[in-house]
This record gives structure tokens, sequence and C-alpha cells, in this order.
């Protein structure tokens, strides 16, 4: 779709590059391989059509729900959902190449969607990007087992679940701190009318724990990071592939 020649938003692209490389300088071939990229890839993003820039892990089995993801945008007329894994690589040695192709495509898509099931990989350093300006507004974040663990926010027994499972699979608890949580969870829930037993909530657990969908623990700074999108009704949690379709469905 690029077509040869600098593209007319040169100026804006080499912006948005400088700020992903703090400034540093660029040999000339360097530059002409990035405007190269952005002319090849970027007019895509500019047109009638809605882009979604689709983060999270590349590993097998986390790559599929990418893909539901994608799958579902894509059920949308006039819609562009994309991984950043099916466009072309930058081939800069000398360049953290990854920064560059990120800023690039975060900033000229419309609406940027970021699936977590982990704690770990190259995920977290999206996060981090994602909920900071200028990216924050048109970011959807969707969390595995994810819920914040306030009386308030227990509304259903799936809710329960989800914090429960942030408790007992967290390894900065201790089994002493882990009873107390979860003692705490199961008061808190009973008090909403949602009627479960700390052997019961246990014992599935131990259930989901053998397979694929075991339950995610986060760290506190991602539990956060999750919280401020929930706030402002960017922050859609799910347990199972159905519940990750349904949540796509709430991104605008």
């Amino acid at each position: 779709m690029g077509e040869s020649g600098p593209p007319p938003n040169a100026a804006e692209i080499m912006e948005s590059v400088n700020d992903a490389l703090q400034g540093l300088e660029l040999e000339p071939h360097e530059t002409a391989d990035i405007l190269g990229f952005a002319n090849q890839e970027l007019p895509y993003l500019h047109t009638p059509d809605d882009s979604y820039f689709i983060l999270g892990s590349y590993r097998d089995p986390y790559i599929r729900r990418l893909r539901v993801v994608q799958n579902e945008l894509d059920k949308r007329l006039g819609t562009y959902p994309f991984l950043m894994g099916d466009l072309p690589e930058l081939d800069i040695d000398r360049l953290p190449v990854f920064r560059i192709r990120f800023m690039l495509l975060a900033a000229h898509a419309d609406t940027i969607v970021a699936v977590y099931e982990q704690d770990a990989g190259g995920e977290v350093t999206e996060l981090g990007k994602i909920s900071m300006t200028p990216f924050f507004d048109k970011s959807y974040v969707l969390p595995r087992d994810y819920a914040w663990m306030t009386e308030q926010n227990l509304d259903t027994e799936a809710d329960v679940m989800a914090a429960a499972a942030n408790i007992y699979f967290n390894d900065d608890l201790d089994e002493e701190m882990t009873d107390e949580e979860l003692d705490s969870l199961i008061a808190a829930a009973n008090k909403n009318d949602i009627t479960l037993t700390k052997p019961a909530v246990i014992d599935r657990l131990e259930e989901r724990g053998d397979s694929e969908h075991a339950p995610v623990a986060y760290s506190w700074v991602h539990l956060n990071e999750f919280r401020l999108f929930e706030l402002h009704e960017q922050c859609f949690a799910w347990s199972n592939p159905d519940d990750l379709r349904d949540a796509v469905g709430n991104i605008p």
C-alpha cells in the first residue's frame, strides 16, 4: 500500500522515532529504513477503517487468545486488527527496533488492545507504555483472572475465584499469609451473599492449576495498572475463551 519516496508525514514519524530512541542521532541509512517501514505499514492505519493494535504474548498457548481477539474484531465492518508480529521486521542491527516499531504503530493505531495472562514477558513493558500519555486514552486491557480485591468488586462467584487465584498462586505470600488472605476474601464474599467456603475454593483452584487455563497470579504492580484502566472503564477481565470474546465486545 505504501509508495516510494518519503511519506508526507515524515517529520511526525521521525518525532515518534526520536521519542522512542531518546534523541539518539541516526545514520542516513537508518532513517531511510525506518521511513521505508512507515511508508509500507502506516497507510493501513490511516484509512476509514478502525485500526486495532493487539498486544500480548506470542508464545503458545497465549498467541491463540490474541488470535481470538483479532478474529472477533475482524468480524466488525470496517476494521483492521493486527499484531506487530505479523508485520515486516526492521533490519537495523544497531538500534532497538522493537521500540521503534512499537512507538510508530501505537502512535498511529486508532485503538490499542492488550491481552494479559502472566506477569512476565515482553508484555510487561508494553503495559508500562500504554498506561501513560499519549497512549492511555485509546488503550484497553483484557487481563485473565483479574479482580481488584475489595468488597465492592466482589459481585459474582467469578470475581471471588479470580481474587482467590491471585492470592493462592502468589509466590510472595507464605502459607500463613495465604490462609489469612483467603479467610478475609471468603468473609467478604459471604457478606455479599456469595456462598463459598475456603476448602471448596481451594479444590477448584487446584483443579484449574493442572490445566492450560491455570489461574494467573499478578504482581502488585500489574494489579495497580489494571486498576487504573478499570477505573476508567478500559479494563475487561475474562477467565476462558468465551469470556474473552464477550470482553472484546466491550471495546469500542
